[in-house]
């Protein structure tokens, strides 16, 4: 089949790929067939190959575009300034990015044993790329006596962890808004490394 050009393929390939996120969010990657993404779509199933070689393109794509909008985006907003008030930007980055990306971060944590060898070391490196800045800022931190902490490494991922987890609940029309619960937890997180909360 000739490959498909134009506008049409403009508007068809993110709706692939807005499809694809959708179903394996709702039923898990293996669930999932070329079909039913064809369907949800509104397109044959011969038509997809057009825009994805395979399922397992389509998941590596999405997870990659997650991490590297990712990391492109704390990239270019922090700043250069103290370890204290730089983990505080990290924790607001991250929050913003993740409280309404609930699909990508599901598929981008949960369905990382259904990537092939070679794209799951691809997604580890970049993976480890932000897990870095956030261990850097701590290690900075440590070292500067600002914060009180044992591991570095260890530390992150508890951070981590705990942030990654707020996407699982968090309700936009729920008690508290979005900006409340970042303020939570950035309060949270610099209880964590031995600094005194935030005042409001």
């Amino acid at each position: 089949m000739a490959r498909t050009s134009g506008s049409h393929a403009l508007k068809t390939g993110p709706k692939v790929r807005l499809a694809a996120l959708k179903l394996f969010a709702l039923y898990g990657y293996a669930a999932v067939s070329m079909r039913q993404i064809a369907a949800e779509v509104g397109v044959q199933v011969g038509a997809l190959y057009n825009y994805t070689p395979d399922k397992q393109s389509l998941l590596y794509d999405l997870m990659h575009t997650h991490l590297t909008d990712l990391l492109q985006t704390w990239r270019s907003q922090k700043t250069d300034t103290a370890p204290e008030e730089l983990v505080l930007q990290f924790v607001t980055c991250h929050l913003n990015y993740h409280l309404d990306k609930s699909e990508a971060v599901f598929i981008a944590y949960m369905e990382l044993r259904n990537l092939s060898e070679l794209n799951f070391a691809k997604i580890e490196t970049l993976r480890k790329s932000y897990e870095l800045e956030l261990e850097s800022i701590i290690t900075a931190g440590q070292g500067a006596c600002i914060f009180s902490v044992e591991d570095p490494k260890i530390t992150s991922f508890a951070i981590l962890g705990m942030l990654k987890e707020v996407g699982t609940w968090f309700d936009g029309e729920g008690r508290l808004t979005k900006d409340e619960i970042i303020a939570l937890y950035r309060d949270l997180v610099l209880r964590m490394l031995g600094v005194p909360a935030s005042k409001p």
